[in-house]
C-alpha cells in the first residue's frame, strides 16, 4: 500500500472530527459576523440581513448605541501592559540556587494551579473599600481607604495587579529551564577574562534566553488580549467600563445583548490581530537571533 495513503486512512478520522467540531463552528462564526444576528433573527430567520464588513467598522468604532465599546483607550492599554519584565527581574536575581529557594519557587508556582474563581473572589473581598485587608494596612501607615475596584482610576490597576500575581510562576518555570540550560563554562571564561556580572548578564544570560523569552513574550501578549475571567468575577466590566476587555465585551455583545454578528465579528478581529502580533514578535525574534 502507498505510503502517503495509508498516512491519510490513520489520519482520516482525526482529520474529520477536528473538520466538525473546529473548522465548521469557525466557518459559522465567519459567516455569523457578516450579518446581524441577534434574538430577533433567533426567532425568526427572516429578520436575519447580510450586512458584509459592518460589524468589523462598527467594532473599530468608539462609541456604538451609546455605549464604549472595548476598542476604547482603557481595555486596549490593560492588554498591551506586559507582565514579563518583573517576571524577568525575579528570576535574574536568582540564576544559582540559595537557601529557601525550592520553598520560596514552590510559593511563587502555587497560584498557577490554583482555581482561578476561588482566588479572584477572595481577592475581591481582600481589596474591598471597607473591611478589606489591603485598605486595613494602608489605614495603619497612615493613607486613606481606596476604593480599589469601584474606581475607575484603581479597578483595572488592580485586575492587571492580580493577573500578574495569578500567572506568576508560569512564566518563572520556563524562565528558569532557560537559566538553567546556559552552560557555566561561558560565565567561567568570562569571569577568567575580568568580566562583570552585568557584561556577563548583557552579553551572555540575554543572548543565550533570548528564544525562551521570545516564547515568553508570545504566550503573555496573547494571553493578555484574552483576559476575561478576571474582569468577569471581580468586576463586571464596572466601574463606568473601565475594566471590559475585548474577550468580555465578546462575551456581552454575544450573551448579554444577543449580537451574534458583531461578536463574532470582534473574535475573528480579535484573532488578527494576536495573530498580527505574534508573526511580528517572531519575525523581530528571529531577526536578533540572526544578527
Amino acid at each position: 500500500m502507498n505510503r502517503s495513503l495509508a498516512g491519510w486512512i490513520f489520519a482520516g478520522p482525526a482529520l474529520v472530527v477536528i473538520g466538525v467540531f473546529f473548522g465548521l463552528p469557525v466557518l459559522a462564526a465567519l459567516a455569523l459576523s457578516l450579518t446581524d444576528f441577534d434574538l430577533y433573527a433567533l426567532a425568526d430567520r427572516s429578520n436575519l440581513r447580510f450586512v458584509g464588513l459592518d460589524n468589523y467598522w462598527s467594532c473599530c468604532a468608539r462609541r456604538c448605541s451609546g455605549r464604549r465599546w472595548a476598542t476604547r483607550p482603557t481595555s486596549w492599554r490593560s492588554a498591551c501592559r506586559c507582565r514579563l519584565p518583573c517576571r524577568w527581574a525575579r528570576r535574574c536575581c536568582s540564576t544559582h540556587r540559595w537557601p529557601g529557594s525550592r520553598p520560596c519557587s514552590t510559593a511563587l508556582f502555587a497560584p498557577v494551579v490554583t482555581t482561578l474563581v476561588a482566588v479572584a473572589v477572595i481577592w475581591r473581598y481582600l481589596f474591598h473599600t471597607s473591611y478589606g485587608l489591603v485598605n486595613w494596612a494602608l489605614g495603619h501607615v497612615g493613607i486613606a481607604p481606596v476604593d480599589w475596584l469601584g474606581d475607575p482610576r484603581w479597578a483595572m490597576p488592580t485586575i492587571i495587579l492580580f493577573a500578574v500575581w495569578k500567572n506568576f510562576g508560569y512564566n518563572m518555570v520556563i524562565l528558569l529551564a532557560g537559566l538553567q540550560g546556559i552552560p557555566q563554562d561561558l560565565y567561567e571564561a568570562a569571569r577568567i577574562d575580568g568580566a562583570s556580572r552585568w557584561k556577563q548578564f548583557l552579553y551572555i544570560t540575554l543572548p543565550q534566553l533570548g528564544p525562551v523569552l521570545l516564547v515568553v513574550g508570545v504566550i503573555t501578549v496573547s494571553g493578555y488580549f484574552q483576559l476575561f475571567a478576571e474582569p468577569y468575577v471581580m468586576t463586571r466590566g464596572d466601574p463606568l467600563q473601565s475594566t471590559v476587555s475585548v474577550l468580555y465585551f465578546m462575551f456581552e455583545e454575544g450573551f448579554k445583548w444577543w449580537n451574534l454578528g458583531r461578536a463574532s465579528a470582534v473574535a475573528f478581529l480579535l484573532f488578527l490581530i494576536i495573530l498580527g502580533v505574534t508573526t511580528l514578535m517572531l519575525r523581530l525574534g528571529r531577526r536578533k537571533e540572526l544578527v
